[in-house]
């Protein structure tokens, strides 16, 4: 399933992009504010994702009932907060948890001297906190995540999930 969001209100639309080709162009109607706009489906992005090598993904997983969330790693600083239109962070967090700010933890992905992938967790710093393993992280603490890490933010956790190759 894939989520778009209304370009009026931010009301979200879920449909099975699986019953479309690749470069299909669909009209919505907004159920919210019955605006209308569509979009093409990207005819790139299943070649994009096999050529890119996955660094790894972010589970989120909150405690409410939510849609699912995996947001794909990149290579140098992840900035992870909660999305609000306009915000300008690189790995938005969909969610209503008014406790995770639009900037709260950053998660760095880089190579080791060996050449061995790193992710280390930091505190943005957020007004909550960012918690690893249930323990508080100051401005200034560095945490080296590996695969099945936890890590909370306001009432929300992320799960940080590895490939078996770079574990």
């Amino acid at each position: 399933m894939k989520r778009v969001r209304c370009p009026k209100c931010n009301h979200y639309i879920t449909f099975d992009e699986t019953r479309y080709e690749a470069g299909e162009r669909l009209v919505f109607e907004c159920e919210e504010c019955h605006k209308q706009f569509a979009i093409r489906l990207d005819p790139s992005a299943e070649a994009t994702r096999n050529e890119r090598p996955s660094l790894g993904t972010i589970v989120v997983v909150e405690n409410v009932f939510h849609y699912r969330q995996e947001i794909p790693l990149d290579m140098g600083d992840n900035v992870f907060g909660r999305y609000v239109k306009g915000t300008s962070i690189n790995k938005p967090i969909e969610t209503v948890d008014p406790s995770v700010d639009t900037r709260h933890c950053i998660i760095r992905v880089q190579r080791n001297r060996k050449g061995e992938l790193q992710y280390i967790l930091r505190d943005a710093p957020s007004g909550t906190g960012t918690f690893y393993m249930n323990e508080i992280l100051r401005d200034v603490d560095r945490v080296r995540l590996s695969d099945g890490s936890v890590v909370t933010i306001g009432a929300t956790t992320l799960i940080l999930r590895l490939n078996n190759d770079e574990s």
